[in-house]
């Protein structure tokens, strides 16, 4: 049987960050492959490095050594305009503060990645109002950010997030503003997605509750991965 390859390849990255004459190692020699489909969770305390992390595998930041790939390509070598049109096309991100356009309504907040790709406005509307749908954000199409709870708010993150169906979902503290219940809502809706469109989703946190909804665990500590394993869910074959 022919092994399946990584979706996302993390190869002996290091950062380190130039503070006045001070060296600050954020990262030391990190290596993880991540695969199709997986909930992968990364855990770690402020200042373990997990948000620098995040930020290597989405190309937000170049490293100081080694190499990122994400379905075989090499962004950590991408320009920006390459890095750009990656991301357009394969990735999508969910913020823990919403990161929506208050002079939008929720359909176009939604719309606006399609936007992005060239699709008709006809096409990105009814899409963004399908994604809606499906997040039980019917009634809320046509409302403004500001006209919304925290809840609906982080729902349109997640139906702009997966409205373009992309192949790695990056998820920075998406529930760290809400509460249990509605956490635990969120956190249905993403697994679901990520199980029925076959979506790889990583996820930053400092919560470890939130290892119930992953696959793979990863705990990072003073820059270095201790903890790289797989939970198989019951009732689920990985």
């Amino acid at each position: 049987m022919k092994k399946q390859k990584p979706v996302v390849q993390v190869q002996d990255i290091r950062k380190v960050y130039q503070m006045g004459r001070e060296q600050v190692v954020a990262l030391k020699r990190i290596n993880l492959d991540i695969y199709r489909g997986e909930i992968c969770c990364i855990f770690g305390t402020s200042g373990s490095g997990k948000s620098t992390l995040l930020n290597q595998l989405a190309g937000m930041e170049k490293p100081t050594r080694g190499k990122v790939l994400i379905k075989g390509s090499c962004i950590s070598q991408m320009s920006e305009e390459q890095l750009a049109v990656f991301r357009q096309r394969y990735l999508g991100f969910i913020f823990q503060s919403y990161n929506l356009l208050p002079t939008m309504t929720a359909v176009e907040n939604v719309a606006l990645p399609l936007m992005f790709r060239g699709e008709k406005l006809r096409e990105r509307e009814q899409a963004a109002i399908e994604m809606l749908k499906k997040v039980g954000l019917g009634h809320r199409l046509f409302h403004y950010p500001g006209q919304m709870s925290g809840g609906q708010q982080q729902r349109v993150g997640i139906a702009r997030a997966f409205v373009t169906r992309p192949e790695v979902i990056f998820a920075d503290e998406p529930t760290g503003n809400l509460d249990t219940k509605t956490t635990e809502e969120i956190m249905a809706m993403i697994t679901h997605f990520s199980r029925t469109q076959g979506q790889t989703v990583v996820l930053v946190t400092h919560d470890p509750e939130m290892s119930r909804y992953g696959d793979r665990i990863i705990r990072l500590v003073d820059g270095a991965i201790i903890q790289n394993e797989l939970q198989e869910k019951k009732g689920e074959k990985r």
